[in-house]
């Protein structure tokens, strides 16, 4: 069995990936791009994998090169991505000719992290002591608790339970929205999408964590952005797409909310001229919320088993199908590097 895999995956992992299957042969993804096999340098051409892991480096690295690989190979039958989306529009072709595709949910601690600390910072404007630090100003600075605040959670898959879990923690009171409760659900309350707008007068904090695809594009708009409460916050790790961006711009200028933590934008990179870049009450990240150092192993892990179940035809765990991919594809951020 011919894996391709990056090089750093390889260097890092490559002993525990053989101590599973032993049979396999490595085909190693450069950060240039190109391929290894061996100690030489091969061409695309030459080779026919039948397995491939599209790992966290290569989304942040040859992530254009790897899915310009995996589309040239009639071989693949099988693809890990160590991301959660569907979107990207390799995935439809490689479901289309049969190539089985699984994801992975590995992002969520460190979403959930950057949500409650970007909440924190908003409440407590840490600047302002480093500010009086430097002024050598001695000067009580009060703050915002997250105690006793209502958050609503759009969304209660793994991001979302994440937050939730997280903010409850902290003493928040939590609303959580899922199209379909199942009642273990770590929130203090459970709604269905069609009671989004009337939580909304009371939440606090909105944290839009809600899976990607047709039911959630646009699902934040101006009757939305209209029932907040003054002082809210509203924060979108989700997808860009799913908010009315210019309804948002436009609540943001009548001052509710508040202020708006968004890591994602409908479009990505953020184009030069966008009014969010110098927006007073914007705080902007560059799709990165992700970004902690633990989804890396805990993508390996999901590799591992499924690597495992491969050669006896076992089911692989996070597969999806071509009911999981959204109708209108969308381009990741790092495939425009």
């Amino acid at each position: 069995m011919l894996v391709m895999i990056s090089e750093r995956v390889h260097r890092d992992h490559g002993r525990r990936l053989s101590s599973v299957v032993p049979d396999a042969t490595w085909l190693r993804l450069q950060d240039d791009g190109t391929l290894r096999f061996g100690d030489e340098h091969v061409e695309p051409a030459a080779v026919a994998p039948e397995v491939a892991f599209i790992s966290n480096d290569v989304f942040y690295g040859p992530v254009k090169a790897c899915f310009a690989l995996l589309e040239g190979w009639p071989s693949l039958q099988w693809v890990q991505s160590a991301a959660a989306g569907t979107e990207a529009p390799l995935y439809r072709t490689l479901v289309g000719r049969g190539c089985r595709i699984t994801r992975a949910h590995v992002t969520a601690v460190p979403i959930a992290e950057y949500v409650l600390r970007s909440v924190l910072t908003h409440y407590q404007q840490p600047q302002r002591l480093a500010e009086q630090q430097r002024a050598h100003l001695w000067k009580h600075q009060p703050f915002r608790e997250v105690w006793r605040t209502d958050w609503l959670v759009v969304g209660l898959g793994s991001i979302g339970g994440e937050v939730a879990t997280r903010a409850r923690a902290f003493g928040a009171h939590v609303v959580g929205v899922r199209r379909t409760p199942r009642g273990d659900e770590p929130v203090d309350v459970v709604c269905t999408p069609a009671e989004l707008l009337d939580r909304a007068p009371d939440a606090d904090v909105v944290v839009l964590a809600a899976a990607g695809g047709d039911e959630t594009r646009g699902m934040i708009g101006s009757a939305f952005f209209e029932r907040m409460k003054p002082g809210s916050i509203f924060v979108n790790v989700a997808r860009g797409y799913m908010v009315d961006e210019p309804a948002m711009l436009a609540a943001l200028g009548r001052g509710v909310p508040e202020v708006a933590i968004l890591d994602v934008f409908a479009t990505e990179p953020l184009p030069d001229d966008s009014p969010f870049w110098d927006h007073p009450r914007v705080v902007m990240s560059p799709h990165s919320s992700g970004g902690g150092n633990g989804r890396v192993q805990r993508a390996v892990d999901v590799f591992v088993e499924n690597l495992a179940r491969w050669p006896h035809a076992d089911p692989l765990v996070h597969e999806i199908t071509a009911r999981d991919l959204p109708a209108v594809a969308e381009t990741w951020v790092t495939e425009r590097r």
